[in-house]
C-alpha cells in the first residue's frame, strides 16, 4: 500500500511520515481505536481534526447513512431538498446570534471561501484579517489568509491578506481602522498553532472593533465546534456572535463530507440576489445531510453533554497532576477537550507524538509550533480510555525527555525559494 501511494498518490507524504517516524495505514477502525494493516492498535488522539468527534464508524451514524440510502443519494444542488432544508433548520436553531443561512459544501475550507465571499459583498470591502499562525485550509481563499506558505508555493497568495498575532487586539485595530477590511477570520482557538487558550476578553474585544469599523466577523470552528470546547460553539463561551459561522470536519461524523457557512441574516444579501453565486454539487449531499442532522442530535443529547463534562474535568486533573511529576511537560493549554500540551523542547511533540505511536496512541504535532502536541480526547470516550490514555502519555514524556535529534520538514527546501 505505501508503494502504491508513492507512486500513485502523495509521493512526498509517504517520504515524510517514514521520517517522522510514524508511517500508518489505517486498517479496521472502531470507536476511538484504530489498527494499522499490520495490526498495530492504536487510541486516536488526533481524530482528524475532530472529523471523529463521536468515533469511528459510530453505529448510529453508520445506521443514518444506510437508512438515507434506502431512499435518497446525493440529490441536485439546483433545488430545494427536505434533507438540506431540515438540516439547515436545525443549524440556525443551535447557532448563536441571528445566523440563519446554511450553505453548505464538500469541505471546510471550501465553506471558509463561502465565508469570505459573504463578507467581501456584504461590506463592499476585499482586504481580510487573519492570524499570522491561523489554518482555515488550502484552497484558494482560505489558503491565502492565515498561515500562507502553501499559497505563495502555488503563486497563490493574496495582497489583501494581512496577518496578526493572535491575541494582539491592537493589531487588529491597526488594520480595521483603514476601513477597508471586509472581514477578521479567527479559528476561535488556533489549532495548527498549538491550542493557545483564548485570552479573557478577547473575542469580546474582536467583535467590538467589527462592530465599530464595519467588519464583518468570521468564526472559523471547523476543529473547535460541535461539542470539543465543552459548548457546542467554542464562541458560546466567550458570550459573542459572528456573522458568520463555518463548520465542517465534525459534522461529516467521518462518513460523509459535508461543511457549512452559517450566515447571519443581514449578510446574507447575495442569497436573495444570486442564487447560484457559489455552486457545489456535492456540497450539501443528502446523504450527508442525513448524517449531519444525527450528528448534531447525538452530540447536543444531555448525557453526551454530561459525558463531556466528565472528560473535562478528568484530563484537567490528570494533566495537572501529570504536570507536577513530569518537569518536561511545561504548559497545559486546555479548553474542555481541545488540548495542547507544550513540552520543554522546541521539537519535542514530534518525540512525543514517535513515543505514544510505539505507546499505542496517535497524537500529533502542531504544524505551526512543533513543541506542542494536540491532544484530543473524543466525546463519547469512557473514562476507563481516558486513564489509559493518561498512563501512556505519562510514559511516552519520560521516554521524549532525553530525545533531542532533527526532525523532518514538511515540504522541501524548493517551496522557500518562491517567496
Amino acid at each position: 500500500m505505501l508503494e502504491l501511494t508513492r507512486r500513485f498518490v502523495a509521493p512526498h507524504r509517504v517520504e515524510v511520515w517514514e521520517a517522522f517516524r510514524t508511517q500508518l495505514v489505517i486498517g479496521r477502525r472502531e470507536g476511538y481505536r484504530i489498527w494499522d494493516l499490520d495490526g498495530h492498535e492504536l487510541l486516536d488522539l488526533h481524530l482528524n481534526g475532530g472529523t471523529f468527534n463521536l468515533g469511528h464508524r459510530n453505529p448510529e451514524l453508520v445506521r443514518a447513512l444506510i437508512d438515507a440510502t434506502s431512499e435518497l443519494d446525493i440529490g441536485n444542488h439546483h433545488f430545494a431538498s427536505p434533507a438540506r432544508a431540515e438540516l439547515a433548520q436545525q443549524l440556525a436553531r443551535l447557532t448563536p446570534g441571528e445566523l440563519t443561512y446554511s450553505v453548505f459544501c464538500a469541505s471546510g475550507a471550501e465553506a471558509i471561501d463561502v465565508a469570505i465571499k459573504t463578507a467581501r459583498h456584504a461590506t463592499g470591502r476585499r482586504k481580510l484579517v487573519g492570524l499570522a499562525a491561523g489554518f482555515h485550509g488550502r484552497t484558494g481563499l482560505a489558503g491565502a489568509v492565515g498561515e500562507d506558505t502553501a499559497a505563495r508555493y502555488f503563486l497563490s497568495e493574496s495582497q489583501d491578506a494581512l496577518a496578526v498575532p493572535f491575541g494582539d487586539l491592537d493589531a487588529i485595530e491597526t488594520q480595521l481602522r483603514r476601513e477597508d477590511v471586509a472581514a477578521v477570520i479567527i479559528e476561535t482557538v488556533p489549532a495548527t498553532y498549538g491550542f493557545p487558550v483564548v485570552p479573557d476578553g478577547y473575542l469580546q474585544g474582536l467583535r467590538a472593533l467589527c462592530d465599530r469599523h464595519g467588519s464583518l466577523y468570521i468564526a472559523d470552528e471547523v476543529q473547535t465546534g460541535l461539542g470539543r470546547s465543552g459548548s457546542l460553539w467554542a464562541v458560546e463561551p466567550h458570550g459573542v456572535a459572528p456573522d458568520v459561522l463555518v463548520t465542517g470536519k465534525g459534522l461529516s461524523g467521518g462518513l460523509y463530507p459535508i461543511a457549512a457557512a452559517v450566515i447571519s441574516s443581514g449578510n446574507a444579501g447575495w442569497l436573495h440576489e444570486y442564487g447560484w453565486g457559489h455552486v457545489s454539487t456535492f456540497g450539501g449531499s443528502e446523504l450527508g445531510c442525513r448524517v449531519a442532522s444525527k450528528v448534531l442530535e447525538i452530540t447536543t443529547r444531555p448525557a453526551v453533554q454530561a459525558n463531556v463534562a466528565q472528560l473535562i474535568s478528568s484530563f484537567q486533573s490528570g494533566l495537572a497532576s501529570l504536570r507536577q511529576r513530569q518537569e518536561y511537560l511545561t504548559e497545559v493549554r486546555q479548553t474542555g477537550l481541545i488540548i495542547g500540551l507544550r513540552v520543554d523542547h522546541a521539537d519535542g511533540a514530534v518525540y512525543m507524538q514517535q513515543e505514544l505511536y510505539k505507546l499505542g496512541v496517535w497524537a500529533i504535532a502542531s504544524g505551526f509550533d512543533q513543541s506542542v502536541l494536540q491532544f484530543k480526547p473524543g466525546l463519547l470516550m469512557d473514562a476507563r480510555t481516558a486513564g489509559e490514555v493518561l498512563d501512556r502519555l505519562e510514559q511516552a514524556l519520560g521516554r521524549a525527555k532525553d530525545v533531542n535529534r532533527p526532525v523532518p520538514r514538511r515540504h522541501r527546501a524548493a517551496a522557500d525559494s518562491r517567496r
